[in-house]
């Protein structure tokens, strides 16, 4: 594990990524919103998403730390799995395991359960279980006691799954623009020349924008983003729900 911002410490909420920039485009909009009501956030990327056709793995670190600032999160570590080919196996669980008990979340955000690319999948196969697995006494961590999140949820990405719940995220969607444009390499920049990609042009940003307002339509917000759970969803207040 190598940190890439911050220093690492208990937060209230931990997201993962398998890929750096995989939370920009997904859940970052939320991000600032838990930020701005006064919770701690820290950022996991399994790997570094060496296998990108444009950039390096070096270029997408310190872009990540740029990214990591704008969201203005605790910190934000690397796991280096391998882009394409990390296995859903014991070493790998125990990775994210002790990244989890590390960071002693009340909530954990993770990879779309089913998307376009299949480490997205498999990330959060391999984050499900860690989240579970954490919580065992058991399974020791030389260093780290147990912990179990509150919560798992995954975010949305490619596909236009159907959300369990949205977050309205209007008045975050700029700054989150600009935690998506610090990996300059990956995503459109005006004038740029190089290799195009399927998510390397403008209509990609386009794309994800109007997800958001897709996704904020029912519940009268001009932008939300979406999630996923992988049991119900209870309230307290029948009031409180848009």
């Amino acid at each position: 594990m190598i940190t890439i911002y911050g220093d690492v410490a208990p937060v209230d909420i931990l997201a993962i990524g398998v890929h750096p920039d995989d939370i920009e485009l997904s859940c970052a909009a939320t991000i600032l919103k838990q930020r701005d009501l006064g919770y701690t956030v820290g950022i996991v990327d399994l790997t570094k998403g060496e296998l990108g056709t444009r950039g390096s793995a070096s270029i997408r670190m310190e872009e990540a730390a740029t990214a990591a600032e704008i969201l203005d999160v605790q910190y934000r570590v690397n796991l280096e799995m391998r882009d394409g080919f990390f296995v859903h196996d014991e070493r790998h669980v125990l990775r994210v395991v002790e990244a989890i008990r590390m960071a002693q979340p009340k909530i954990i955000l993770a990879n779309s359960l089913k998307d376009r690319h299949p480490d997205h999948g498999r990330a959060a196969k391999l984050v499900a279980e860690a989240h579970f697995y954490a919580g065992l006494r058991r399974i020791e961590t030389p260093g780290y006691e147990a912990h179990r999140a509150h919560a798992l949820y995954h975010y949305i990405q490619d596909k236009n799954l159907n959300p369990d719940f949205v977050v309205d995220v209007t008045g975050y969607v700029d700054q989150k623009v600009q935690a998506i444009q610090a990996f300059s390499t990956q995503f459109f920049v005006d004038n740029e020349e190089g290799i195009q990609t399927p998510i390397s042009g403008k209509s990609f940003l386009d794309f994800i924008l109007a997800k958001m307002k897709t996704y904020g339509r029912p519940i009268n917000a001009e932008y939300a983003e979406g999630f996923n759970v992988d049991r119900h969803v209870g309230v307290d207040d029948l009031m409180h729900l848009k």
